[in-house]
């Protein structure tokens, strides 16, 4: 686990993950804080003196979690040379006791090399876009699922809770955003299986904040355009079941402003020549759509009303729009994985 400045959900993280029902003596905790300065620190080294199973790095220079993982990875490697099952953990999810049981007990299969948990949602408030956040987390959780159950291909788990076998853990270069994906994809290229477990339950409280979560998603689409060619032979063409879920769960949906855009160009130019009804009202109804509902979305929070409507349309073009800012800023080149912990209830 890597953290930065979790001071806030620290204590209860650590908490969840010395309840679980799981044997003590067959784990070790190897935590690294990436140059916290709010009391993470302290928080951390107290449990590591009670808890002989606890092992706290502190690195007094930013490192960014991939890289972090991967430094944890090295020392846990160096301890248990032996082929061991990595739990990958975030600060902010909180896991049920049973999850990592639940998650571990498919390793009885040799062909499965990652499980992911069944992320649930808190924090789903009326105002704000937590709801519209949540509904987009469980159908993601759906899709995975159905994606395990059909082919063993699950398209990449959710970061802050899953486990991977030892000796599939490939390290992430330093400039890659989303490292959970591209662990994800490795392991597919050695031939391996990836499933969800909806049992191993864990919680997570979703982004509350329209502008926090649209920076978020705006650096996680970078590390997904990062990821899409990185792999492109994986998903290109998408004619085997690897391809065809890699290719309709996630490209067409990182592709997703430029069809917009196109949408919207093909409209006018068809408008500029035509004067036909249909195509004036389709494209009256794309500006509607892109403009007038998220100004209408402004104007409801100015007031404290929730349309939920308006506000899922709202939801859904800002995180087409922080698609389309977060391929620019793969174009323009990324040169580090460092990263803040995301505002959250």
């Amino acid at each position: 686990m890597a953290v930065h400045n979790e001071i806030k959900v620290i204590e209860a993280k650590m908490e969840s993950l010395l309840s679980l029902d799981y044997p003590a003596d067959q784990i070790t905790f190897f935590i690294g804080s990436d140059c916290s300065n709010d009391g993470t620190n302290e928080v951390l080294s107290s449990l590591a003196n009670k808890h002989s199973n606890i092992q706290l790095t502190v690195f007094n220079e930013r490192q960014g979690k991939p890289n972090l993982i991967n430094k944890l990875v090295q020392t846990a490697k160096a301890q248990r040379d032996q082929k061991v099952i990595y739990l990958l953990t975030d600060a902010s999810v909180m896991l049920e006791k049973k999850c990592l049981k639940q998650l571990v007990r498919h390793y009885k299969n040799p062909e499965i090399f990652l499980v992911d948990a069944n992320m649930q949602s808190l924090g789903l408030e009326k105002g704000g876009i937590s709801k519209s956040e949540g509904t987009y987390i469980q159908s993601e959780v759906r899709i995975k699922d159905m994606e395990s159950r059909l082919w063993g291909k699950m398209i990449g788990p959710f970061g802050g809770c899953y486990t991977i076998r030892s000796n599939f853990y490939s390290p992430v270069p330093k400039n890659f955003l989303v490292d959970d994906f591209y662990i994800t994809m490795k392991g597919y290229e050695k031939g391996g299986k990836a499933i969800n477990e909806l049992n191993a339950i864990c919680y997570e409280h979703v982004g509350f904040s329209a502008q926090e979560e649209y920076k978020r998603k705006a650096r996680i689409s970078a590390g997904n355009f990062q990821n899409m060619f990185t792999f492109w032979k994986l998903w290109f063409p998408p004619l085997n079941n690897l391809g065809f879920a890699f290719f309709s769960h996630k490209i067409l949906r990182w592709l997703g402003p430029f069809f917009i855009i196109f949408a919207l160009i093909s409209l006018t130019i068809i408008n500029l020549n035509a004067t036909t009804l249909m195509y004036r009202l389709l494209l009256l109804g794309l500006l509607g759509w892109l403009f007038i509902i998220p100004l209408l979305d402004r104007i409801l929070d100015y007031f404290n009303l929730t349309i939920r409507p308006v506000k899922n349309i709202a939801y859904f073009n800002s995180m087409n729009w922080a698609l389309l800012a977060g391929f620019f800023n793969y174009i323009n080149g990324i040169n580090n994985n460092v990263w803040e912990p995301p505002k959250r209830g």
